[in-house]
C-alpha cells in the first residue's frame, strides 16, 4: 500500500511540474465565446497586421474555444475573429515589443449575426444520431416515442443496446455498461437501475452519449462503455418548467405524472424535478429443465405468471452559485422512494423414468419491498486563466436502504398415486443498506500550443451490510434456516490517479495517451460463518487514440483501451435467495473481477457515416452459470468464465429521404466466444450475431411528427446461453398546440408482440430452457404542458464519474 501512495505523491507532483513550467515563449491567448457565455467551437482568430490587415498568422479555436497564437515579429496587429452565424470581431491594435511578448485577451463575446441567421431553414428534421470521435450521440429531446416514455425505454431501443433476461443493459453484445446522468454515475444496477430509469420521463432527456473506449479520465469500470444519459439544461431566465401525465395500458393500467422547475436569478441557477409514477407489469415464463444422470433423465417443467406493482415517487434537486465569471460551486440531489409488491405463481411438473415417482408442485410467491434511495453531490468547477486551464472538484454521498420481505407457500401433489397433497410455508426478510463515500478532482491546462494535459485523482468507500433471514413453517412453530440465513459486510476502498495528454501532428494527426492506476481494497465478512474474504490488488489502465484526417470528408480512428468490470456488491454475498423448492439462487464470495482489452477502428465518411471495427479480449469474464445440484434442483450461481473474445462490426446509415423523412439505420454484426470449464470438461458457446434497427422520423401535415422504430437481434450467445432471434416494431404519434406549449403524444410498443426472449443452455448434456414475455406490448397517452417567463441563457454543465453504485445490484 505505501507503494501505491509513494506512486500517487511522485505523479500528481510531476504533473503540476509539467503544467507550470512547460510554457514558454510569448504567446497570444484567450477565449471565443457567444451572448450566452457558451465557447464557440471552431472560431478562426486571425493575426492582421495593423497597417495593411494582411493576415500574419492565426489559429483555430478549440472546441471550447480556447485559442493560443505564438506571437509574431515585433510591430502592430489586431486580431480579427469569425465563426459561422456570428457577426467578425476586431479587436483594438496592440504592439509587439519584443520575441517574449505576451497578451491575454480574457473572454472575447462574438454577436450572432442576424441577416445569417435569417437564411438558415430550420423546419428540416435535425438528425437523432451523431457521429463523434469519441462517442455516438443519440437524440431524445422532442422526438414522437420519447412522449410518455421512460429513461430506460429509450436506452433499450438505442443503437447496440439489448437487455438481457434479468433487465441488465449491455452494449454490442458485451455487458458491464457504465450509466451516467449529466455525466454523472447513477451508482445503481439491477432492480435499483431499472426503477431509477423507469422512473425518469424520457421527456426529460436531451439526448444520450454511448462511448465505447473512454478516456484515462473515466473510472476503469465498463467493459463495454459508458452511456451518459443528458437531462435538458435549464434555457430560460426567470422561472420556467413543465408539467406531464401519462397512462399506459399492457393488460395493466400504469399512471405517471410529474414536472420540472427552473429558476435563474442573479448568480443562482437552481432546479427541481418531480417525477410520480405508478406502474403495474407482468412476465409470462416458462422454464424447462432435462437432467441426465447414469441412464436416467429427469425433466422438468414449469408455467409461471408474476405481476409486478410499483409506486415511485422521485425528487432531484440542484442549484449552483456563480462567485464570479470564473469560478461556481453548485449542490444536486436525488432522492427516491420505491414501494414494491408482487407475486408469482408457477406451476410445476417433475418427471422420472419411474412414473410413480412424478410430482406437481404449485407455488404462490409473495413479495414485497420498501426501498429508499439518496444521493447527494456538492462541486465546484473553476476556470484558472482564459486559455483552458481549469479546475474541478466534486463531493459525493449515497445511502441505499431497503428491505425485501417473502412469503412462500408450496403444495405437493404426487400424480400417479392417491396419497393426499402435501405443503409448506416459508418466509425471509431481507434488510440491506449501502453506504458510499466519494472525492474526485480534475485538472487541466494546456501545456503549449496543440497539448492539453488532464489529471486528476479519486478515493471512494463503499460499506454494504446484508442480511438475510429464512424461516421454515410460516405463520405456525417457524423455525429459523441456518442454511439459508446469513449476515454478510463487505467493505471496499478503490484509490485512483490518471493522467492524460492530447496533442496534433501537423493538420492530419491527433493523439490522445493516458494511463489510469487504481488500488482496490476489498473485505467481505461473514458474520454467520466467521468466513472472511480479502482482496488488494492494483492496476494500470493504458488508453490510446489515434485520429487521423485522411481528406477533408474522410477520418480513421484507432483506439487501444484496458477496463475492468468489478462483480456487483450483491453478487459476493453467499446468500441463497429462494425462488421455489427447486430453483435458488447463491451468491459468490471467491468472484474475480473481469478484465478487457480492446482496439476499435472508427471510420467516418462526411461526419455521417460510420464504420466501427472492433476486437476485444475478457480474462475472468463473469457470467451466470446453471448449476444442478441434484436431478431436481437447479442453482444459479455469477461465476468466472475463463475468457470470453469478441470482433464486431458497427454500421451507422442515417438516409434522408427528404427534409421532412429522416431515417437512421444501425448495424452490428459480431462475433463472441464463451470458454468455461465445468466438471472436468470445457464448455465452449459461440455464435456470429446480427442487429438491425430503423428509425423513420417523419413530418406529416397538420403538424404531426410520426416516429416507427424497428429492430432485428438475431441467434446470439450470452455466457452459457443461448439466446434466439427476435424482432419488434414500435410506432409514435406527436402533436403540438399552443405555440409549442401543449404536446400530445399517442405511442404504441411492440405492436406484434414480438420481443419474446428465449433462452436454452446445453451443459455437458444437462438442458436449460427459459422462455419469457415481460408485457412489452403496449399502448400509451401523454400530455405535456410547458410555462416559460424570462429570457434565454445556459446553464452549467457538471461531469463528475461514479462507479461504486453501479454495482449494488440489489
Amino acid at each position: 500500500m505505501k507503494k501505491f501512495y509513494l506512486f500517487l505523491l511522485a505523479f500528481l507532483l510531476v504533473n503540476v511540474y509539467i503544467s507550470c513550467f512547460a510554457q514558454s515563449g510569448g504567446m497570444l491567448t484567450g477565449t471565443v465565446l457567444d451572448d450566452k457565455k457558451e465557447g464557440v467551437g471552431f472560431a478562426n482568430v486571425s493575426v492582421l497586421n495593423a497597417s495593411t490587415a494582411a493576415v500574419v498568422t492565426g489559429a483555430v479555436a478549440d472546441m471550447d474555444g480556447h485559442f493560443q497564437i505564438k506571437s509574431p515579429a515585433k510591430g502592430t496587429y489586431l486580431l480579427q475573429i469569425s465563426g459561422l452565424g456570428f457577426a467578425t470581431y476586431k479587436t483594438p491594435t496592440f504592439e509587439v515589443s519584443e520575441e517574449s511578448f505576451s497578451k491575454k485577451f480574457g473572454e472575447v463575446y462574438l454577436k450572432s449575426d442576424a441577416k445569417v441567421l435569417q437564411e438558415v431553414n430550420v423546419q428540416a428534421l435535425r438528425p437523432t444520431i451523431v457521429t463523434h470521435p469519441d462517442k455516438m450521440v443519440v437524440s431524445v429531446e422532442g422526438t414522437a416515442m420519447a412522449e410518455g416514455s421512460t429513461a430506460y425505454e429509450v436506452l433499450a431501443k438505442s443503437p447496440g443496446v439489448w437487455v438481457d433476461q434479468d433487465g441488465n443493459i449491455q452494449l454490442n453484445g458485451k455487458s458491464g455498461v457504465q450509466i451516467m446522468i449529466n455525466g454523472k454515475q447513477t451508482y445503481m444496477s439491477g432492480k435499483d437501475l431499472q426503477n431509477l430509469l423507469q422512473s425518469m420521463s424520457a421527456e426529460n432527456l436531451k439526448d444520450l452519449e454511448i462511448i465505447t473506449s473512454p478516456s484515462a479520465r473515466f473510472d476503469a469500470a465498463g467493459a463495454s462503455g459508458v452511456i451518459n444519459i443528458n437531462l435538458k439544461k435549464n434555457a430560460l431566465y426567470g422561472v420556467n418548467g413543465s408539467v406531464y401525465s401519462g397512462y399506459r395500458y399492457n393488460g395493466q393500467h400504469t399512471y405517471t405524472a410529474g414536472g420540472n422547475l427552473n429558476y435563474k436569478y442573479g448568480k443562482w441557477s437552481s432546479t427541481a424535478s418531480l417525477d410520480v409514477a405508478r406502474r403495474i407489469n407482468y412476465r409470462d415464463i416458462y422454464m424447462g429443465r432435462i437432467f441426465n444422470k447414469a441412464g436416467e433423465s429427469f425433466y422438468f417443467d414449469q408455467n409461471g405468471y408474476e405481476e409486478t406493482k410499483r409506486f415511485a415517487p422521485a425528487l432531484r434537486i440542484g442549484t449552483d452559485y456563480d462567485i464570479n465569471d470564473n469560478h461556481s460551486i453548485g449542490f444536486t440531489t436525488y432522492l427516491a422512494h420505491t414501494n414494491y409488491d408482487g407475486f408469482f405463481n408457477t406451476d410445476s411438473y417433475l418427471r422420472e423414468s419411474d412414473p410413480a415417482n412424478d410430482l406437481f408442485v404449485q407455488a404462490f410467491n409473495n413479495n414485497s419491498d420498501i426501498s429508499n434511495n439518496g444521493t447527494f453531490n456538492l462541486h465546484y468547477t473553476g476556470k484558472l486563466d482564459s486559455v483552458g486551464t481549469t479546475l474541478a472538484a466534486d463531493l459525493d454521498y449515497v445511502i441505499l436502504n431497503s428491505k425485501d420481505l417473502g412469503s412462500f407457500r408450496n403444495i405437493y401433489q404426487e400424480i400417479n398415486t392417491n396419497a393426499p397433497a402435501t405443503s409448506d410455508r416459508l418466509r425471509s426478510q431481507n434488510p440491506n443498506s449501502y453506504n458510499i463515500y466519494s472525492a474526485k478532482v480534475d485538472f487541466t491546462k494546456t501545456l503549449w500550443k496543440n497539448v492539453k494535459l488532464e489529471t486528476g485523482a479519486k478515493a471512494s468507500h463503499v460499506i454494504s451490510d446484508n442480511q438475510i433471514l429464512f424461516y421454515q413453517n410460516a405463520g405456525e412453530s417457524e423455525t429459523l434456516d441456518p442454511n439459508r440465513s446469513n449476515h454478510f459486510i463487505y467493505k471496499e476502498n478503490i484509490f485512483a490517479a490518471y493522467t492524460s495528454f492530447t496533442t496534433k501532428f501537423g493538420k492530419k494527426w491527433s493523439v490522445q495517451a493516458g494511463l489510469r492506476a487504481e488500488q482496490t481494497q476489498t473485505e467481505g465478512f461473514s458474520k454467520t460463518t466467521n468466513q472472511t474474504t480479502d482482496r488488494n490488488y492494483f492496476d494500470l489502465f493504458p488508453t490510446l487514440f489515434v485520429q487521423q484526417e485522411v481528406s477533408e470528408a474522410y477520418k480513421v480512428g484507432y483506439k487501444v483501451n484496458r477496463r475492468i468490470n468489478r462483480p456487483y456488491y450483491s453478487a459476493l454475498n453467499p446468500f441463497i435467495f429462494y425462488l421455489d423448492p427447486y430453483t435458488w439462487s447463491e451468491g459468490n464470495p471467491y468472484l474475480r473481477p473481469q478484465y478487457t482489452n480492446t482496439f476499435e477502428i472508427t471510420q467516418t465518411l462526411k461526419d455521417n457515416y460510420t464504420l466501427v471495427l472492433s476486437y476485444g479480449v475478457t480474462k475472468d469474464y463473469m457470467a451466470e452459470v446453471p448449476m444442478q445440484y441434484s436431478p431436481e434442483v437447479t442453482v444459479f450461481q455469477q461465476q468466472n468464465v475463463e475468457n470470453m473474445k469478441s470482433a464486431g462490426a458497427t454500421l451507422i446509415l442515417p438516409v434522408k429521404v427528404w427534409d421532412k423523412w429522416q431515417i437512421n439505420n444501425t448495424i452490428n454484426g459480431f462475433y463472441q466466444e464463451f470458454l468455461k470449464t465445468i466438471d472436468d470438461r470445457p464448455v465452449k458457446n459461440d455464435q456470429l450475431t446480427f442487429m438491425l434497427q430503423s428509425n423513420h422520423n417523419i413530418e406529416l401535415p397538420w403538424g404531426l411528427k410520426m416516429e416507427v422504430n424497428g429492430g432485428y437481434q438475431g441467434p446470439a450467445v450470452y455466457g452459457l446461453y443461448s439466446i434466439k432471434a427476435n424482432w419488434w416494431l414500435d410506432s409514435g404519434l406527436k402533436r403540438s398546440f399552443m405555440n409549442d406549449k401543449l404536446s400530445v403524444a399517442l405511442n404504441f410498443t411492440d405492436i406484434f408482440r414480438t420481443r419474446e426472449l428465449l433462452i436454452d443452455s446445453n451443459i455437458n448434456g444437462n438442458f436449460n430452457t427459459i422462455n419469457q414475455y415481460q408485457g412489452i406490448q403496449s399502448v400509451r397517452l401523454n400530455l405535456r404542458y410547458n410555462f416559460n417567463k424570462g429570457t434565454k441563457f445556459d446553464a452549467k454543465s457538471r461531469n463528475t464519474n461514479l462507479d461504486e453504485l453501479n454495482r449494488t445490484g440489489n
